[in-house]
């Protein structure tokens, strides 16, 4: 049997298979970060992928922790009970879990879509506001400086998380991933690039990890006991000529989760600092998740230009990681799963409405969703 293809476990909750898909920003939801149509659409999509696992995107924790104006929030009851109403529809589909990821961009907020130019909207133009990070330092030199948090908004911060994870298991999310990772909020604090406080949270490591842990922390405090909450994290700032973010910090950061109750790690890199020089192929990143692996005792989740089954599966059998999370390759190939287990020999679980299009020849590819999942 492919290990691919074998259950794990997250804490308390168990997949089917090791596939997750990664979150991405969508950039569609309403000015006041409510779903929209679009939502409804590619989450039924993830539902319908034959994954293990599908963590919706990064979901801001206040207005002002979107990256966009368009951002997913969780941070108001209305939010909440828009996306409990389509988590019920979903599951009418399929019983995968569905996790969220909360997160706060910090000084990486209020910019554009994508592909709409992208670059930072100054808070004194419309659909722009001020942004905030550890210290003042712009993510680049032209844009409008953040302001740097006061120890009491630091304490707000920590509590809107603990809110939003609250609210995420009163929607229905069966998991939590907390983002750490991609130049956001908390990984400003990491990183001494752009954290340059002298208090509790800047200088050393243990100071400019302290936010992370503290916000686990009191997510875990705000959610029912046992329900599982992962992190994840960006294992370098990729800036290897000044001191910055490294895979030796990113270690001690995991350990310290593991501490603190995380129920995994999701190692990615990068997003910290505009003079990034990432050395990009397949597997980047996965030496990254090796390193953590072996320092952890809870599962490890792979992520970057992985996109063959076979190579998800070599990944999984020299003990680099423990799980595959793809994001871009489920955006182009939305039934990967189903083409991964074709080619590794084994069976994903469909809606019966599916079952007619199985490839001749290949009899046992899919089957229905069997009654103990419904």
């Amino acid at each position: 049997m492919a290990l691919l293809f074998q259950p794990i476990q997250f804490g308390s909750l168990q997949l089917q298979n090791k596939i997750v898909i990664a979150p991405m920003c969508q950039y569609s939801a309403t000015e006041q970060g409510e779903i929209t149509y679009w939502h409804e659409q590619q989450w039924a999509n993830y539902a319908l992928s034959g994954a293990g696992l599908c963590i919706v995107e990064a979901t801001a924790v206040q207005p002002e922790g979107r990256i966009s104006y368009a951002d997913l929030g969780l941070w108001n009851n209305e939010q909440a009970k828009q996306i409990k109403t389509l988590l019920e529809k979903v599951r009418s589909l399929s019983p995968m879990p569905f996790a969220i990821q909360l997160a706060h961009a910090g000084r990486k907020a209020s910019t554009d879509k994508p592909w709409e130019g992208k670059g930072q909207i100054a808070p004194d133009q419309p659909l722009g506001w001020q942004t905030v990070s550890a210290s003042d330092i712009p993510f680049q030199a032209h844009e409008h400086p953040p302001k740097a948090l006061s120890l009491e908004e630091i304490q707000q911060v920590i509590q809107d998380f603990a809110a939003s994870a609250k609210r995420a298991v009163e929607a229905g999310f069966e998991l939590i991933e907390l983002h750490a990772a991609h130049g956001y909020l908390l990984h400003q604090f990491m990183s001494p690039l752009s954290n340059k406080r002298d208090d509790q949270y800047g200088g050393s490591l243990e100071n400019r990890i302290r936010l992370t842990l503290e916000v686990l922390q009191a997510m875990k405090a705000a959610v029912p006991e046992g329900y599982p909450i992962g992190v994840r994290i960006s294992a370098t700032d990729w800036m290897k000529e000044v001191e910055s973010w490294n895979i030796e910090a990113a270690v001690e950061l995991s350990e310290a989760l593991e501490a603190s109750g995380a129920v995994y790690i999701h190692v990615s890199s990068a997003g910290l600092h505009v003079d990034q020089k990432i050395d990009v192929h397949p597997n980047y990143q996965v030496p990254f998740a090796e390193a953590i692996k072996k320092a952890v005792n809870i599962p490890v989740i792979a992520v970057g230009l992985i996109t063959e089954a076979m190579q998800a599966e070599g990944i999984l059998q020299y003990g680099q990681a423990d799980a595959i999370a793809l994001a871009r390759g489920i955006l182009y190939d939305p039934r990967w799963p189903w083409h991964a287990a074709a080619t590794l020999g084994e069976t994903v679980e469909v809606t019966p409405q599916y079952l007619r299009c199985q490839p001749h020849g290949l009899r046992d590819l899919l089957k229905p969703f069997s009654s103990a999942d419904k």
